[in-house]
């Protein structure tokens, strides 16, 4: 008798909302704080450290009936260069793409310059990208710059 292995999903299936998948682990609860999924009152699955055939491991977030505008998921770009977003509808894929690093980003990275104003004063943090390739980002006010991946997330 031959038996045949079986796969098992390791995050349910999602009927409608967003599926955001290929976080590198250890960014993952970066990006729920960046998206602000936990405030949303949706049923939301998160799996992390799951087996990546490209990454080693993994994180992936599940948010049902929830459909992000594609400038607050590439906000994750910072973090999770690899993420790649699902868009799903009646259990089905309808739209699949990877997140783009903006080249403008308001109010998400702190600024490491204790004396930039941004420190000092009640107003948000705006980075330019400077070098997309490297990831680059600079403070507008003050002129520090500092690798996305390095970035200090709000």
């Amino acid at each position: 008798m031959m038996t045949t292995p079986k796969k098992e999903l390791a995050v349910a299936a999602l009927q409608n909302g967003t599926v955001i998948d290929r976080i590198p682990s250890s960014a993952l609860f970066k990006a729920v704080r960046i998206l602000g999924i936990e405030k949303l009152d949706k049923h939301v699955t998160i799996g992390n450290n799951l087996e990546s055939k490209k990454l080693g491991t993994k994180g992936i977030i599940k948010v049902a009936d929830t459909f992000f505008p594609e400038d607050v998921l590439n906000r994750i770009a910072l973090i999770a260069p690899t993420a790649k977003i699902n868009i799903i509808r009646d259990f089905d894929v309808v739209e699949k793409f990877p997140v783009v690093l903006p080249q403008t980003i308001i109010g998400i990275v702190k600024c490491d310059n204790p004396k930039c104003i941004t420190n000092n004063e009640p107003m948000k943090t705006r980075f330019e990208l400077i070098d997309p390739k490297e990831r680059v980002i600079r403070c507008h006010y003050c002129g520090h710059s500092v690798n996305a991946k390095e970035a200090q997330i709000k």
